[in-house]
This record gives structure tokens, C-alpha cells and sequence, in this order.
């Protein structure tokens, strides 16, 4: 298919529709966690992009690290939960309230830019994925442009979200990226997802990034459905050997409730 085409389909456009079928989204707000991490976020640009004297960063050094032992020593002893999608998605929810800590989409991780997203009714009816995002300093890679790590991370997130908004979440498998052109850093960039077909177990997806209405790059994805039991495999091998907590309360529970059963 044809960048032409594939723009031609989009209906809204990238970046289009906002703010959504679904209102505003509850964590993009002024909770105290995407207070903090706006402000990580604004100490990390400072520092990547326009460094301070080396006096000045010694001595905010010496304040963050002061900080950063003081979070340390109140930090809860169990991991955050983390919401789960069921075999339907998260009904009724907005998609960026998916994941608040994501480092892509989550205003509560100071890692992510971060990028909006919201759900929209596409062309052939189903829901998709509309977004925009401004990566700053911290993520750059060629001279003036986005990493393509960077871009490869958003589009497994993008696609992924469009899986679960159409009910069909899914594991990435294979996801196939064409860098267009360089796609700019410190520009505004309108974003689309949308889930394109299943077969099996397998769940397909196509992504786009888009700067002043061109296709800078897009991705395909092959997504793979895994059974709750397969999961919990996963997550239960993972646990072992963790220096820190890894595993939420609920998969916690899930795991003893295993073992309980001798299974």
C-alpha cells in the first residue's frame, strides 16, 4: 500500500479528533506523581540539551541525590499496581488511562515525552488510536532528529493500544519499520494507530508518525494473543531472582493462588 493511500484512509487524519470518543483522560491531570515527573522531565532536557556551568550541575547533584535518598527510604515495600487488561480490553476507558506509567504514554513516568493519545471511530467504523507528541533533547539521535529506538518503542506502544482498544490485546511478535525521512526533534508530530485484521492467534496493526501532514515513518505489527496460564508463566519466571519488587499485588496473588494448587 501506497503512503498516498495509507494517508487517504485516515479519516480523521493523524493527530485528528481530539480529544476523543472517550472525554479527558482521568491521569493526564495535576496528580502529585505527574507533577514530579514533569519536573524529572524538565531537569533531564536541561541536562542533555543545554548543560549548565559544571558548579551548577555539582551542586543540583548533591540536591538530587539528597532527594533521591529520601524517596528511596519512603518507598512502599509492595510494587505499584498496574492495570490488566481482560479478554475485551479496558471497556469505557480512555487509552491513555491504560497505562499511566508507561514510558511512552504515561504522564506519571518521568522516562516518557509523554505521548497523548485518545481513541476515535476510523473510517470503517472500528476504533483507533489518534495521537501527538514533541520529543525533546533526551531523545535524539542523528543531529536534529528523533532516535529510531525511540520511534520503534512508540509504534510497538501505539499499535499495541489500537490491539487493545479493538478488544484484541497482544504480545508483540514481529513489528517492521520504514523510516521515510528523518523524523525532527523539538517538533510537533501527529500520530495514528489502528488494529487491520486477525488471524488465529495472530493480531495485525499499522502505525504512522506524521509531521506537517508527511509520513516520516510507519510500522506493521504482528501481535501474538497469549492465554492467562502462558502469562503467568512468564511473569512467575521473571519474579525469581528480582533484586527489587517486580510483581504487582494481583499477579502476586495469582502466583500463590498456583501454588496453592500444586499446578
Amino acid at each position: 500500500m501506497s503512503e498516498a493511500d495509507e494517508e487517504q484512509e485516515l479519516d480523521p487524519p493523524a493527530g485528528g479528533g481530539y480529544p476523543g470518543l472517550d472525554g479527558p483522560a482521568v491521569t493526564a491531570g495535576d496528580q502529585p506523581m505527574n507533577r514530579l515527573a514533569a519536573a524529572v522531565r524538565r531537569i533531564n532536557a536541561v541536562i542533555v540539551g543545554q548543560p549548565p556551568e559544571d558548579d551548577e550541575i555539582s551542586e543540583a547533584a548533591q540536591q538530587l541525590s539528597a532527594l533521591a535518598d529520601r524517596l528511596e527510604s519512603a518507598a512502599s515495600v509492595s510494587k505499584r499496581r498496574r492495570n490488566e487488561p481482560g479478554p475485551g480490553g479496558f471497556p469505557g476507558m480512555h487509552p491513555q488511562d491504560y497505562f499511566h506509567t508507561s514510558p511512552v504514554i504515561g504522564f506519571a513516568n518521568p522516562v516518557a515525552p509523554p505521548v497523548e493519545v485518545w481513541a476515535v471511530e476510523g473510517a470503517g467504523g472500528g476504533r483507533e488510536i489518534r495521537g501527538r507528541v514533541t520529543f525533546g533533547y533526551a531523545y535524539e539521535g542523528p543531529p536534529t532528529c528523533v532516535h529510531g529506538g525511540v520511534i520503534a518503542e512508540l509504534f510497538d506502544e501505539l499499535l499495541g493500544l489500537s490491539n487493545i482498544l479493538s478488544g484484541q490485546g497482544a504480545m508483540t511478535g514481529t513489528l517492521k519499520i520504514r523510516y521515510r525521512r528523518p523524523t525532527p526533534l523539538l517538533a510537533p508530530l501527529d500520530l495514528a494507530a489502528r488494529t487491520t485484521g486477525q488471524e488465529g492467534r495472530k493480531v495485525f496493526a499499522w502505525g504512522g508518525i506524521f509531521y506537517r501532514g508527511e509520513l516520516t515513518a510507519e510500522a506493521d505489527g504482528i501481535f501474538i494473543h497469549v492465554p492467562p496460564n502462558r502469562m503467568l508463566d512468564i511473569v512467575t519466571g521473571n519474579a525469581h531472582g528480582a533484586e527489587a519488587p517486580l510483581v504487582d499485588p494481583d499477579w502476586q496473588r495469582m502466583m500463590e493462588e498456583r501454588r496453592a494448587r500444586g499446578s
